[in-house]
């Protein structure tokens, strides 16, 4: 089982707030105690935070749920009950966060201990102190806690690498990567050895240095999900310089001119916006029979590609894997294409999650719907009064009278009876089931 995992769904759900209490002062020597109820604490929120000793998603394998804890309870005295404290899960740098259903973008976590908070956790519920009135001194009534934030989160991970090699399976990409820098990716003499993503930092000569990537082999319909490419594409947008490794030496039949065309081609179908990024042309195996001649055809068809006269070349490295040849040249220029190649945003900015608030004209959602079963009983619905219906105690009258006062002011009454509510007839909120009084 591959120990590399770059995409996953996750659950959470964040901590409940506390519930108020109601409670009064009964102390010696204190008339008039009066309401002594606190409030709950707030319950906690789940936040994601980068740890850069990560480098897949693998621990999400088998842990896709995440409950933070409930506040504390409102005590006697006036006392508020404890927070719960916030749980933190630790995500690989480079992992980009999207909301589930309806696909925005959430955040993109790249350095370590960034911070991102995913679902907020509920407010504790008043207590009896809160609601005390010069009407009502001495109030029975309390809140229960928020519920939590729930909600469902996509991670995506995309590596951190200034520099990514593409090409066919078994053009030489781990072989590059093997000798350029300490990495150690498995090699073998057929297609498809690399199955997940290998990261090695590369140094030159000068000191300079940069993260190389080497992705597993894309092949003509990897974008459509042919092969293994389509799992590994996303990779390519973190980096800043694509490396093409080409086999010139033809040795499996292929053209080494067709394989350029057919790679850069599932690049664009993938996203348009991979073909921005600066190529160097990298032709490997030059130390094989035919690589010179087919090197130089391949040198003229890609001139041909040129707009016109003015149009930059695009650059040209041969080198060997076996032979160490050519190297060097490739490094440096590697290295200063990437000091003036700025970064390349990885996605459009009406994508992400917008945290300004912009002042334009919306149609409020209706506070609850009314719909009916088929047993004849009206059940009422939505975000806000089923809030208020799991904030109210019902152990308390007050606390009813005032979650009825609430459904009148929303105009409750009102449309069940223009919908035809009579007298008796049987209002469900959820699980809670009473009668409707005209």
């Amino acid at each position: 089982m591959s120990m590399f995992l770059d995409q996953v769904t996750i659950d959470v759900q964040a901590g409940k707030g506390g519930d108020g209490m109601v409670a009064f002062r009964r102390e010696k020597y204190v008339p008039d105690g009066g309401p002594a109820g606190g409030d709950g604490g707030r319950g906690g929120s789940i936040i994601l935070v980068v740890d850069e000793g990560l480098r897949t998603l693998m621990d999400f394998r088998y842990t896709r749920y995440f409950k933070a804890e409930p506040g504390e309870n409102g005590m006697s005295k006036g006392m508020h009950g404890r927070g719960a404290e916030d749980t933190y899960v630790k995500v690989p740098p480079g992992t980009t966060v999207k909301d589930h259903e309806t696909g925005k973008i959430l955040g993109d976590l790249i350095s370590n201990g960034q911070m991102l908070k995913i679902a907020q956790g509920g407010r504790g519920g008043r207590g009896n102190c809160r609601f005390a009135t010069p009407r009502n001194p001495a109030p029975e009534i309390s809140e229960n806690g928020e519920p939590g934030q729930e909600r469902k989160i996509d991670l995506e991970l995309k590596v951190l690498a200034d520099v990514g090699l593409v090409g066919f399976p078994s053009v030489g990409k781990s072989t590059l990567l093997s000798i350029v820098s300490k990495a150690r990716p498995k090699i073998g003499a057929y297609h498809f050895t690399t199955l997940v993503p290998n990261l090695g930092m590369v140094t030159t000569k000068d000191g300079r240095s940069f993260v190389m990537a080497d992705l597993p082999g894309l092949i003509e319909g990897a974008s459509q999900g042919i092969g293994l490419g389509t799992q590994f594409l996303r990779h390519i947008e973190r980096t800043r310089v694509i490396l093409h490794v080409i086999d010139m030496s033809g040795m499996e039949g292929r053209d080494p001119y067709e394989d350029y065309l057919l790679i850069n081609n599932e690049l664009e179908s993938y996203d348009l916006r991979l073909l921005e990024r600066p190529q160097i042309i990298v032709a490997n195996k030059m130390d094989m029979p035919d690589a010179e001649e087919n090197l130089k055809e391949f040198k003229e068809k890609i001139a041909a590609l040129k707009a016109d006269e003015f149009a930059d070349d695009i650059p040209i490295f041969p080198i060997s894997g076996i032979s160490n040849r050519g190297i060097e040249p490739l490094l440096s220029a590697t290295v200063d294409l990437l000091e003036k190649t700025p970064e390349f945003p990885i996605y459009i900015e009406d994508d992400t999650e917008d945290d300004v608030v912009r002042y334009e004209f919306k149609e409020d959602e209706p506070a609850f719907k009314v719909s009916r079963d088929d047993d004849a009983t009206w059940v009422l619905s939505g975000d806000q009064l089923e809030k208020l219906f799991i904030m109210t105690n019902f152990d308390r009258e007050e606390s009813i009278m005032k979650f009825a006062r609430q459904l009148r002011g929303l105009g409750v009454d009102e449309t069940l009876r223009a919908m035809g509510a009579k007298d008796g007839d049987l209002v469900r909120i959820q699980d809670f089931v009473f009668e409707f009084v005209d």
